[in-house]
């Protein structure tokens, strides 16, 4: 699972910002959250390629999480895609990206699917789920959080090894069927593998004041991704516009108990975000100031 900040501005880009967007790589496939304007055209400058995006999450409709979808998906069928695309967010989904995808006179050439959720909601989509949670904003927004089914024990080649494994065995095993080996002792992979393991995850919350939905939501997750427009020297301003401050998001982050936080969505007022990062970890150490184009490993904490 590989993290990739693709904007990380608040309410419109700046010269070294753009508007919100974040891909996570879940191997199989892309999973972009929110896709403010320019999103297409930082894929470029990125690892990741935006055809591989299967699913995109919009946290809400405010045009900086949601107006690079018509870009994006025409860059799509330019360049010949025919994957189906699923676009999950709040309410009014399906009426916004009606209106998106008629918008000037290209040619759709792959399906397009909106889903509406509601605040608790879960996503079975295969090898991984996401779920919902209210955020506070000032329209209908959700949280997300992104995360792994769980995953088999790790396979103990050493131990496979000194009972006669050999060859495709290995394999065999690892598809959990057992294996007879020369001495006529049967092998279970029970017997070579640890327990199975939580899948990792990410939290999501979109543009929101401090919600004690967003803190159940993330509870001992890997990573938060908590937007963080502002300083302590303007919460109650933030606060009123349906936004959290560095300090607020790191307390989330403590309460939740997670692994590391990124602060994003960052004021433009905040040219250097290396002060809101200090403001975070004085109340969580393991805080960071997300930048456009940074790229992450997710692991397990």
């Amino acid at each position: 699972m590989q993290l990739t900040f693709l904007g990380t501005a608040g309410s419109w880009p700046t010269r070294d910002r753009s508007a919100s967007a974040i891909a996570l790589d879940m191997e199989q496939e892309v999973v972009l959250l929110d896709c403010g304007e320019g999103t297409q055209r930082q894929f470029f400058q990125s690892p990741v390629s935006f055809m591989r995006v299967r699913r995109i999450f919009l946290s809400h409709f405010h045009g900086d999480h949601f107006l690079g979808i018509p870009g994006l998906v025409q860059s799509m069928c330019l360049n010949n895609r025919t994957e189906p695309l699923d676009i999950y967010g709040p309410r009014d989904t399906r009426k916004f990206v009606d209106m998106m995808l008629s918008l000037g006179y290209f040619t759709q050439k792959f399906p397009v699917a909106a889903h509406e959720l509601s605040p608790g909601d879960s996503v079975d989509l295969g090898g991984y789920t996401v779920r919902t949670a209210r955020a506070r904003h000032s329209v209908p927004t959700l949280a997300v959080r992104v995360e792994e089914k769980m995953k088999r024990g790790r396979f103990d080649g050493e131990k496979a090894r000194g009972m006669g494994i050999k060859g495709r065995d290995f394999a065999t095993l690892e598809e959990g069927r057992n294996v007879t080996v020369a001495n006529g002792t049967v092998v279970t992979p029970a017997m070579v593998m640890g327990p199975p393991r939580a899948g990792r995850s990410v939290v999501y919350s979109g543009d929101s004041a401090p919600e004690a939905e967003i803190v159940r939501l993330a509870k001992g997750a890997d990573i938060l991704i908590h937007e963080s427009t502002g300083g302590t020297e303007v919460e109650k301003e933030m606060n009123e516009w349906g936004h959290s401050t560095a300090r607020q998001a790191a307390l989330a982050a403590k309460e939740a108990e997670v692994g590391t936080l990124y602060l994003t969505h960052f004021s433009s007022r905040y040219p250097d975000t290396s002060p809101l990062e200090l403001e975070a970890r004085e109340a969580f150490a393991a805080s960071k100031a997300a930048k456009d184009l940074l790229s992450e490993l997710v692991r397990q904490r």
